[in-house]
């Protein structure tokens, strides 16, 4: 079962030495959708955690939260939001943290995430990951507002590189640049995102292998993994479509440089079934022993 909610606080304190070895690994995990309750509630497949939509269990009660604490009982759990936004220029959401600082109590996740993003302007959610201009300007405001937050939950969060599809004239550095010092500044962690970095290369022509060499290993706590939509002259990150090889490819490479990390797989839409998405799933877990072997030959 997993660590209680002040082992883990004792635990993220431990990190500031950013000691490499003291990094938790979860193993291999999978992003939980109704789409799946009942599978997994039947089947117990061989899952090490699960990672939940935060905002999807907001609620005071209803069949997803009677689901959630029903697979709880099982596995160990990670809370990643989507509405934090964490770089706009709208106060933050008090009453929005409020409600993750209770769920995150209720469920006892081993860590809580959010994206390098903002969401919306003047109270309006655009519900969508936009993108942040690399300035130090914006670098400040995020430390700021990061450690507002992470002082309010009582525990680090960790923020994921989210894709991209526009970049600011007025932004001074690469995007690893901005998140390095963001990371180290706010004392925060980094959910890192390999699709994304494909994704983001692609559409902004830098080699996201670039990208995995400059990240601090000790910072990284997690990998996600999905599908996207190829447009010929741009992608779209869209989570409806089974990991290409290519980013299989970059997975391993960021195994062989950063070490064991736990990883999840997402799919968001065009849902197959449990069975079919747990073959990818084990798919992820040969590609890791594979990568790892290489390391160790």
């Amino acid at each position: 079962m997993p660590r209680s909610f002040r082992g883990i606080l004792r635990y993220n304190n431990n990190m500031k030495n950013n000691e490499l070895d003291e990094r938790p690994f979860l193993g291999f995990g999978l992003g939980l959708r109704p789409d799946h309750y009942t599978d997994i509630l039947e089947q117990k497949p061989d899952i090490d955690w699960f990672e939940v939509l935060s905002e999807n269990y907001m609620v005071p009660g209803g069949k997803p939260l009677y689901y959630l604490d029903k697979i709880r009982e099982n596995y160990p759990v990670v809370m990643h939001g989507v509405s934090m936004s964490i770089g706009g220029s709208d106060p933050l959401d008090w009453d929005y943290l409020k409600q993750l600082k209770e769920l995150a109590r209720r469920i006892e996740p081993e860590w809580v995430s959010d994206h390098f993003c903002w969401t919306g302007l003047n109270g309006i959610n655009m519900h969508d990951l936009l993108p942040l201009p690399y300035t130090q300007e914006a670098i400040d405001h995020v430390v700021s507002r990061v450690q507002q937050v992470q002082e309010f939950l009582g525990r680090r969060i960790l923020l994921e590189n989210a894709s991209s599809y526009v970049t600011y004239s007025q932004s001074i550095m690469t995007e690893w640049e901005f998140v390095n010092e963001v990371i180290e500044r706010a004392d925060c962690l980094l959910l890192f995102d390999i699709n994304n970095i494909y994704v983001s290369g692609f559409n902004h022509d830098y080699d996201p292998k670039e990208y995995i060499d400059a990240v601090p290993a000790e910072r990284v706590w997690q990998h996600h993994l999905a599908g996207h939509t190829n447009n010929g002259n741009h992608i779209i990150d869209t989570h409806d479509h089974p990991v290409i090889e290519p980013v299989w490819d970059l997975y391993a490479y960021a195994v062989k440089k950063l070490g064991p990390v736990s990883v999840m797989l997402e799919r968001d839409d065009n849902i197959p079934p449990f069975d079919e998405l747990y073959k990818e799933f084990d798919h992820m877990r040969k590609v890791f022993k594979a990568a790892r072997e290489d390391v160790a030959a």
